[in-house]
C-alpha cells in the first residue's frame, strides 16, 4: 500500500500544475477577447486587407473548429467584392495539425483535473487515509514544481522566443506546413509570432497567479493548524480530568 500511495501522491504532484497550465491554455484558445486583442494590437485588418467584421466572424469560426468534429476548416471572406477562401491549402493543413494538438491538450487537461479531484476526494474525504495537513503539503510541493517549470520556460522564452518557438514547431508538428509567409498567408497575418509571445506570457502569468493563491491557502492552513499532528489536536494544557464550562 505504501508504494501505491506514494505513486498516487507523485501523480497528484505532477497532475496539479498540468491541470492549471492546460486549463489556462483551453481558456485562452476559446476566449473571444484574445482574438480581438490580436486583431487590435497587430492591426490584422491592415495586414490582411480584410474588414474587421469578417475577421471577427472568421475567429468565431476558428474557435468553433477547434471544438467541433470538422476535419478541415473552410472559411470564406469578401475581398474586393468577391468571396474567396481565407486560408490557403497549406494553412488549412496546418490548422488541422493545430486542432489535433489542442484536442490532445484538452484531453490531458480533463484527465489531470479529474485525477487531482479524485485523489483529493478518495484519499482525504472518502477514505480519510491522510490528513488535510499532508494534502496542503502536497499542494505546496506540486505548485513549487509547477512554478519552477513555468519560470524555466519563461526564462527560456525571454532569452530567445523566436528560436524557442521554431524549435517547438519542429518538435510538435510532423511536417513543415507551419512555415507560412507573412507577406501572403492570412493566418500568420492575423496571429503573428509576437502575438504568440503575448499568449505564452499570459498563460504563464495566469498559472503563477493561480499557484500563488493555492499556495497561500495551503500555507495559511499549515500555519493555523501547526499545533496539530496527523489530524489530532494538540494536547490540552489543562490537567487531566479538568475542564472549563462556559
Amino acid at each position: 500500500m505504501g508504494l501505491v500511495r506514494g505513486l498516487a501522491t507523485l501523480l497528484f504532484v505532477l497532475a496539479l500544475p498540468v491541470a492549471l497550465v492546460t486549463t489556462n491554455v483551453r481558456l485562452t484558445v476559446n476566449a473571444p477577447a484574445l482574438y480581438e486583442y490580436a486583431f487590435d494590437r497587430y492591426d490584422a485588418e491592415a495586414a490582411t486587407g480584410i474588414e474587421r467584421g469578417q475577421l471577427d466572424r472568421a475567429s468565431a469560426d476558428l474557435r468553433a473548429y477547434f471544438n467541433d468534429g470538422r476535419a478541415t476548416i473552410s472559411t470564406l471572406v469578401m475581398v474586393d467584392g468577391q468571396e474567396e477562401p481565407l486560408y490557403t491549402p497549406q494553412e488549412v493543413a496546418h490548422l488541422a495539425d493545430v486542432k489535433d494538438l489542442f484536442r490532445l491538450t484538452f484531453r490531458v487537461q480533463e484527465l489531470a483535473v479529474v485525477y487531482a479531484l479524485a485523489y483529493v476526494v478518495g484519499v482525504f474525504v472518502w477514505a480519510r487515509e491522510a490528513t488535510l495537513r499532508s494534502l496542503a503539503t502536497n499542494v505546496i510541493t506540486s505548485l513549487l514544481v509547477g512554478a519552477g517549470a513555468v519560470a524555466g520556460i519563461g526564462l527560456f522564452a525571454f532569452t530567445g522566443f523566436e528560436s524557442s518557438w521554431q524549435q517547438f514547431h519542429e518538435i510538435v508538428f510532423p511536417n513543415d506546413f507551419w512555415l507560412l509567409n507573412p507577406a501572403s498567408d492570412h493566418l500568420i497575418q492575423m496571429f503573428p509570432e509576437e502575438f504568440w509571445f503575448d499568449v505564452t506570457l499570459l498563460v504563464g502569468l495566469m498559472t503563477l497567479a493561480e499557484s500563488a493563491i493555492l499556495g497561500l491557502a495551503a500555507g495559511a492552513y499549515l500555519f493555523f493548524t501547526r499545533g496539530q499532528e496527523d489530524g489530532r489536536a494538540a494536547p490540552s494544557a489543562l490537567p487531566q480530568g479538568l475542564s472549563i464550562s462556559v
